[in-house]
Parts: structure tokens; C-alpha cells; sequence
């Protein structure tokens, strides 16, 4: 009999989040599953490494009979340390999640989630990052497992382009409220910044960073148009950067 697939699991909230445990649940029916989690929260960490302090990989309980480890370090080192310290044969998939909040648009930059996932697609192994739009600790995290396991099922099923992972943000709501799944483009928003300044007991100024988030894109291809009207968002995502469309124009600049 062939091998059930191995499935990695992470995310950015740590192994203790309702989210992963959601997950878990929703990965156990679809094969053999490793859980490698930071073992405290991590969001915003974006694609961040740990090289100025140790890393500590601890065996954790929290999912029973399932292989688990806690990371002190980031999403990133969690998948790094999974594949190289601990798998005995590279993943068949690895899904990351399923996160507190949404990952849509240019909050992808900023993502531990999807960092973890996109870390996974530089590897060559199929990867999906799945975010709920609730950042309420006790969030329904229902329909959000229902779609993951479809979706991952589906991954499996029909493997990814290499150096290609998929973005998964679900609306909060039941799955009755949800209107289905649309594939969709990264909408174009940014983050008006600002910052709260306060002072220490010592009277010296700290900051907390605030913001509004402000979507210039009005598009309905988008994953904020279809966020925005209870469809689950699936944006197909790669860590190749390059502007190729502007490199005849800029070899015309003789620098």
C-alpha cells in the first residue's frame, strides 16, 4: 500500500491558537500529519529567520497522538527545522493556519502564515496559507476547516506549479452565509500608518503602531471584492518578485 501523503502543519499564532487546532482537524482525515508550531505568538514576522540567537525544538502534547514540536523561533525556522531536522522524507504538502485575521491583499508582505507557506513553495513542496477574517480568540473556525480540508484535498489531488503557493482567506460567518470560493488576483491596498505615542513610567516615549487599512483597488477579481461579499478568496501567490514586464524598458536606460 502506498504511503498516505504527509502533510507539515504551522502558523504564526502559536500551537496553542484555536486555529491551528482547527487545522488539525481538518488535515487528520487526509493523511499522516507533523505539527512544527512557534511556541509563542509570531504574527506580523513576515518572512523572518532567527540567526543572532539559538533555536529550541521542544515535543509538545497538544495534539494527542499526533507528532508535534513547539519552535521558539519564527513560521519560517519552524518549516526550515521541520524539514531538516525532523522529516525522514520531504512533505507532500504544507499548509499553514489557520490564521487569526486576514492575510488579503498587501497583508500577505507582513504574514508569518503565508511567509510559512511561501517558505514551503521555495522548497518545492505544495503549499496553501489559510487565514479567517476574525481575530477573536474563540472565533468559529467551522467553515474555515470545511474549506481547508476541501482545498487541500484538492491540492493533493492536482499538485501546484512549483514555486507556487496558494493564499486561502474565508470570510467570519457560517459556511450557509458563505457564497462559495472565488480564484482571484492580490488586490492592490496599503496601510495608512500611524503611531500611538506614550510615555513609560520613566518619561521616556514609546509607540504602539496603529493604521487604517485602505484599499485603492475596486476591482471584482480581487480578494478583497470577494472577501467583501462572502465568497473564500483563493489567490495563487509566488515568491518571485521580479517586475519582468520593466526589464526591456530599464536595459534601454544605459545606466
Amino acid at each position: 500500500m502506498a504511503d498516505k501523503p504527509l502533510i507539515l502543519i504551522t502558523n504564526d499564532d502559536s500551537i496553542s491558537a484555536k486555529g491551528i487546532a482547527s487545522l488539525v482537524n481538518a488535515m487528520s482525515k487526509l493523511g499522516e500529519i507533523l505539527v512544527v508550531a512557534p511556541d509563542k505568538p509570531q504574527s506580523g514576522m513576515g518572512h523572518a529567520i532567527t540567526i543572532h540567537s539559538p533555536l529550541r525544538l521542544m515535543k509538545s502534547n497538544q495534539f494527542q497522538n499526533i507528532q508535534s514540536y513547539t519552535c521558539s523561533g519564527t513560521p519560517v525556522d519552524c518549516v526550515k527545522l521541520a524539514i531538516y531536522e525532523i522529516l525522514k522524507r520531504r512533505p507532500d504538502l504544507l499548509v499553514s493556519g489557520i490564521n487569526h485575521g486576514s492575510n488579503a491583499s498587501t497583508n500577505v508582505l507582513y504574514s508569518g502564515t503565508m511567509s510559512a507557506a511561501i517558505e514551503g513553495a521555495i522548497e518545492g513542496i505544495p503549499s496553501i496559507g489559510f487565514s479567517l477574517l476574525d481575530h477573536d480568540a474563540d472565533a468559529d473556525f467551522d467553515a474555515a476547516s470545511e474549506y481547508a480540508h476541501t482545498i487541500a484535498k484538492g491540492v493533493l489531488a492536482n499538485k501546484l506549479q512549483s514555486g507556487v503557493c496558494l493564499n486561502v482567506n474565508i470570510p467570519k460567518g457560517k459556511k450557509s452565509e458563505l457564497k462559495g470560493m472565488k480564484i482571484c488576483r492580490q488586490g492592490r491596498a496599503f496601510w495608512e500608518d500611524s503611531f500611538d505615542k506614550r510615555k513609560d513610567p520613566s518619561g521616556g516615549d514609546y509607540y504602539w503602531l496603529t493604521g487604517k487599512f485602505e484599499a485603492t483597488d475596486k476591482g471584482e477579481d480581487t480578494d478583497m471584492w470577494a472577501l467583501e461579499h462572502k465568497f473564500v478568496s483563493v489567490v495563487p501567490t509566488q515568491f518571485d518578485m521580479t517586475a519582468h514586464h520593466l526589464i526591456s524598458q530599464l536595459n534601454e536606460w544605459n545606466f
